[in-house]
C-alpha cells in the first residue's frame, strides 16, 4: 500500500490511463473517418452499434472515469512538481532542458478539456436528449461553423502536441528501456500525434468546406 502513495506509482497510473485513452482516440477517429468515406450510412451504422452495444455501454462511464483520473491526476502532478522546484529549470536552457511540449502539457491537456465540454454540449447532450436524431447531420453541420471548426482544430492540434510527449514519456514511466527502444518510441509517438491531428483536423476541414 506504501507503493501505490509514491511519486512513481502515480506516473504509472498517469500512464496507464492515458493509454487507455489512446484507445479511445484510436476508435474515435476510425469511426469519424466513416463520415468522409464510406459515408453517411456506415458512420450512422458505427454509432449505432456504438450507442446499442452493451459493453459499449458499460465502458462508457469506465471511459469519462478514465478521463477524469487522467485530467485530475496530471494537474496533481504538475503542481506537485512545481511545489517542489525550488529553480525552474526552464529558467534555465528550456531548449536543452527540455522540449516545449513537455513544458506545455497541462496547457495542451487543459485546451483540450476545454474542448471536450464544447464537444458534449454540441453532440452527446442533443443526442442523448433526442433533441436531434441524425447523428451525420448534426456532425457535419457542426463543421459549417467557422468558430466550431476552428475551435476543433486547434483542440486537435493541441491534442497531438500533447501526445507527442505524452506517449513517450507513458512508456517511461512503465519502464521500458530506455537505450534500446527510446528512439523507437519516441519516432512511434510523434507519427501516432500527427496522424491523429492530421485526421481529425482534415474531417472538419473537409466538412466546412463541403
Amino acid at each position: 500500500m506504501t507503493f501505490l502513495k509514491t511519486s512513481v506509482a502515480k506516473k504509472v497510473a498517469m500512464a496507464l490511463s492515458g493509454l487507455f485513452l489512446v484507445l479511445f482516440i484510436l476508435v474515435h477517429l476510425a469511426i469519424n473517418l466513416t463520415l468522409i468515406y464510406p459515408g453517411k450510412e456506415a458512420f450512422d451504422a458505427a454509432v449505432e452499434f456504438m450507442g446499442t452495444n452493451p459493453l459499449i455501454q458499460i465502458m462508457q462511464p469506465v471511459l469519462a472515469l478514465g478521463f477524469i483520473f487522467h485530467i485530475s491526476m496530471g494537474i496533481y502532478l504538475e503542481w506537485n512538481n512545481r511545489s517542489k522546484r525550488s529553480v525552474k529549470y526552464v529558467n534555465n536552457n528550456p531548449k536543452v532542458a527540455s522540449s516545449w511540449a513537455s513544458r506545455n502539457m497541462i496547457w495542451t491537456g487543459l485546451f483540450v478539456l476545454l474542448f471536450l465540454i464544447i464537444h458534449l454540449l454540441n453532440y452527446f447532450v442533443p443526442f442523448k436528449t433526442q433533441e436531434v436524431s441524425d447523428h451525420y447531420v448534426l456532425v457535419t453541420g457542426l463543421f459549417k461553423s467557422p468558430v466550431y471548426t476552428l475551435i476543433y482544430v486547434l483542440a486537435f492540434i493541441s491534442l497531438g502536441i500533447h501526445l507527442s510527449h505524452g506517449f513517450q514519456s507513458a512508456f517511461q514511466s512503465l519502464g521500458t528501456p530506455r537505450q534500446k527502444c527510446h528512439k523507437f518510441i519516441v519516432y512511434s509517438g510523434n507519427l501516432f500525434a500527427f496522424l491523429v491531428a492530421l485526421g481529425f483536423s482534415a474531417i472538419a476541414i473537409y466538412f466546412y468546406f463541403n
